[in-house]
């Protein structure tokens, strides 16, 4: 509708400031001309709002105008309050902002909508999470979002998955994003997209160096790219062990990342059933750390890569011992 496309012009120009014609048109997915005649009924409804043409020029409200009116439909009102992945909130530290912006949506609503508005927060709730995800370690989003929030490049000390030590990496951030309860940051590294798992970050470091990203690319661009690699790749490696109990907690907090669903544990049995799924065989090969406090029962060739792993290092320590090192 005509109201609803000049009242969507009104507050992008408000947002945004001087927009280009063209750039409106494509937003609202109408001519340019048809853009200039809504700036005209606009103007003619007393909206001070101009044209400026010229290779820098565009469509301007007038200095310090500013409208209360919100333009929300009953729709968009109950959209706004229905709390998506509300972990990604307290992550941030941006709870107590929500719920203030929340009340002051509220408050700027017009008065039929508001009950509506506030029986979908009471009747919709989205849950990010996974079922059975496993505990998911506590992570430092603070230096992260200082990056990337200033433009500057970041220096990572990082573990990758069936690694045992952290490797450092000089990246360029795009921007963080919150995956089904994980958080990940998206950056460049040596013009490269790449993935990392905020839980696996030990350390970071914003650098005086201004962030070097590709021109024209954007966090959503590279998360693309990026959640395509992942999910084009080989299906994962579902691994079935048992752990002494005298172990089990330190077994679930270094494994978090790894399980694919929460042990069933009846708190009594000496050994308890879990499921890890890796991506490969290799990786594995950090369960040796629990020496025979875990017990591979499936599948068989991650019980023969693990043979093969300790009878290397058995082979190792055996010539340290006769070369007396």
């Amino acid at each position: 509708m005509k109201s609803d496309r000049l009242l969507s012009i009104l507050l992008l120009l408000q947002t945004r400031g001087r927009v280009p014609a063209h750039e409106l048109a494509d937003r609202l997915e109408v001519s340019v001309r048809t853009i200039y005649r809504d700036i005209e009924a606009l103007s003619a409804s007393g909206v001070p709002v101009y044209a400026e043409r010229g290779r820098h020029g565009g469509i301007e409200l007038l200095a310090g105008f500013r409208t209360d009116v919100t333009g929300l439909t009953a729709d968009e009102s109950r959209a706004l309050f229905i709390l998506a992945a509300q972990g990604a909130h307290a992550a941030l530290g941006l709870d107590a902002a929500l719920g203030s912006a929340l009340r002051k949506v509220m408050a700027a609503l017009p008065a039929p909508y508001r009950p509506a508005a506030e029986v979908t927060s009471r009747r919709i709730l989205v849950d990010a999470t996974r079922w059975k995800g496993g505990p998911q370690p506590a992570v430092d989003l603070e230096t992260l979002q200082d990056a990337v929030f200033a433009d500057r490049r970041l220096r990572l000390r990082y573990r990758h998955s069936g690694d045992q030590e952290a490797r450092t990496y000089t990246v360029d951030p795009y921007g963080l994003v919150s995956k089904a309860g994980v958080w990940y940051l998206v950056a460049d590294r040596r013009a490269k997209p790449q993935l990392f798992r905020v839980d696996r970050v030990q350390s970071a470091t914003v650098l005086e160096e201004a962030v070097k990203r590709r021109t024209g690319v954007e966090l959503a661009d590279v998360w693309e790219v990026l959640s395509r690699q992942v999910e084009e790749r080989p299906g994962g490696l579902d691994v079935t062990v048992r752990v002494r109990r005298d172990r089990l907690d330190m077994f679930l907090r270094l494994n978090a990342s790894q399980l694919a669903e929460l042990p069933d544990d009846d708190g009594e049995s000496e050994w308890v059933t879990a499921r890890l799924s890796y991506g490969f065989v290799r990786e594995v090969r950090q369960l040796l750390a629990f020496s025979d406090r875990v017990e591979v029962l499936s599948p068989p060739e991650v019980r023969a890569e693990l043979a093969a792993a300790a009878a290397s290092v058995t082979e190792l320590y055996q010539r340290v011992g006769q070369d007396g090192w």
